[in-house]
């Protein structure tokens, strides 16, 4: 049995101006072939979970072409154009296929395709034709639409958040396709999308009211006939017409058991529809209460959310603790220019520069400081420990250490990566547990990494294109009354 693997995994924050072009993916974010294995295999990602369902099946999987950036902007159109060639070109030349795996995030967009999950998929589906099962596991913030789950035979879902799962629905996804080309089950899917939008600090599944709208999930899944069901959180930062939150259901051969599955999750997520909101702290409450607690503390930095497609080189929070002298603070700021200065220092090099907010959706304003340049890298670290996402392989670029005279320590990186990892810091000689005040930039994705050390993580409400406040953005291609934004009711009126 031959299963071709492939995908395209992109978050789209349609709010921010820095575009997904072709230069960012032959930057490093296109692997193809062989290549796939050598980054994968082994790692908690749907891929890895995927190659290692096909080995312990019996199936050979053939990895094609696998594109991957961190959060941006919208895909630019040649870009999308060329990497869909490209993987569509070998998914035709490579058959005939029992099965394909495809690896999608789910959020895509392109700039001439608000649905370009949709797009892919369908285009996968009239290559391999209407017989040929196709599955898909795509990430927990889906805006997922009736074309995405039509183009696919199995559509699962990410339960948990942060995103440790990943593996393990790749693999029950696998299980799946191999044993719908076998003829062994006849899958039905059933989505059912809600006028609803979750704010970022409720995402949590290891808390209310996530958890318990995931545990309402499992039961559903345990219901006889029943091949998988689950709860979609969806993405908010995207202006497409298919934003929100959505349940999915799917079914041994009974459509209208998956149909009822999914609208039973959904009455289930809209009676928590208010308890699905949330407020943060002001820069000055997180740092009057990272005072106070035990070290280390987290902020979570809401605003410049790198998995969320903002930029990761906010000032607000490290100029706010400058000013009233706090010392003991490690961040990550993505300063490619501020690198460059360190790194013609040398380690053990003085400085004086500017860091941060280098661009026009940063925010904040660059901030100066002076100190010693501790350590230069080539910010390449690895974790095999379960991280958000899976990734076990990272690549900061370029990296420097700057222990400045203020107090603070800033690890300054030429590419944006999400600090969802400690080993981010440990590599670079770091002790996170060191210091009073660690900033993450991110809500979630870092809760799996400094959780265990954590005396207390604190939720920051800091601007930003990734702000907690959605009332902050002007949405255009909302086609729905959708909560809170507006009243709205469940189901359709």
């Amino acid at each position: 049995m031959r299963l071709a693997v492939l995908g395209l995994y992109h978050e789209a924050n349609t709010f921010s101006p820095l575009l997904a072009d072709r230069a960012l993916f032959t930057a490093g974010g296109v692997f193809r072939g062989q290549q796939i294995v050598d980054e994968y295999a082994g790692s908690s990602t749907t891929i890895g979970g995927y190659l290692r369902a096909a080995s312990r099946l019996g199936a050979e999987a053939v990895p094609l072409t696998f594109g991957y950036v961190n959060p941006i902007g919208p895909i630019v159109a040649d870009a999308f154009e060329w990497l869909a060639g490209e993987m569509l070109g070998e998914l035709e030349r490579g058959g005939p296929w029992d099965g394909v795996l495809l690896n999608l995030h789910g959020a895509a967009v392109a700039e001439h395709l608000p649905d370009a999950d949709a797009e892919l998929a369908t285009r996968v589906r009239a290559v391999v034709g209407p017989d040929v099962a196709i599955g898909a596991v795509l990430d927990l913030h889906a805006n997922v639409s009736q074309p995405l789950v039509d183009a696919l035979t199995v559509t699962l879902v990410y339960q948990t958040n942060p995103h440790v799962d990943a593996a393990r629905q790749a693999e029950r996804c696998a299980e799946l396709v191999v044993r719908t080309a076998r003829r062994e089950i006849a899958p039905v899917q059933a989505l059912e999308p809600l006028p609803l939008v979750v704010n970022i600090a409720r995402q949590d599944t290891g808390e209310e009211p996530m958890a318990s709208l995931v545990a309402a999930a499992e039961g559903v899944a345990a219901q006889p006939g029943m091949l998988w069901a689950g709860v979609v959180e969806g993405f908010p930062y995207a202006d497409v017409p298919h934003v929100g939150m959505s349940c999915l259901a799917v079914h041994d051969g009974d459509r209208l058991a998956a149909e009822q599955a999914a609208r039973e999750l959904a009455e289930a997520v809209w009676a928590r529809r208010d308890d699905l909101q949330a407020r943060g702290h002001t820069v000055e409450e997180a740092l009057d209460l990272a005072e106070r607690e035990a070290a280390p503390v987290v902020l979570l930095d809401v605003g410049d959310n790198i998995g969320a497609g903002a930029p990761g080189d906010s000032t607000v929070i490290l100029a706010a603790a400058l000013r009233r002298g706090l010392r003991s603070l490690v961040q990550t700021l993505w300063d490619p220019d501020a690198v460059r200065v360190c790194a013609a220092a040398g380690a053990g090099g003085e400085v004086a520069l500017t860091v941060g907010a280098r661009h026009r959706h940063s925010a904040g304003d660059p901030v100066p400081v002076k100190g010693r340049v501790r350590v230069i890298s080539d910010g390449r670290f690895e974790d095999p420990a379960p991280t958000h996402g899976g990734f076990r392989w990272f690549d900061m670029g370029p990296t420097a250490v700057l222990e400045t005279a203020e107090g603070p320590t800033l690890v300054l990186t030429s590419r944006q990566t999400m600090n969802s990892s400690r080993r981010q810091l440990t590599a670079l000689g770091l002790d996170p547990a060191a210091f009073q005040v660690i900033v993450a930039k991110g809500v979630n994705s870092p809760r799996a990494a400094y959780a265990p050390i954590a005396s207390r993580l604190v939720v920051v409400d800091t601007d930003g294109i990734t702000a907690m406040g959605l009332e902050r953005f002007t949405y255009r291609n909302r086609r729905r009354p959708i909560h809170p934004f507006e009243p709205a009711s469940y189901p359709p009126r």
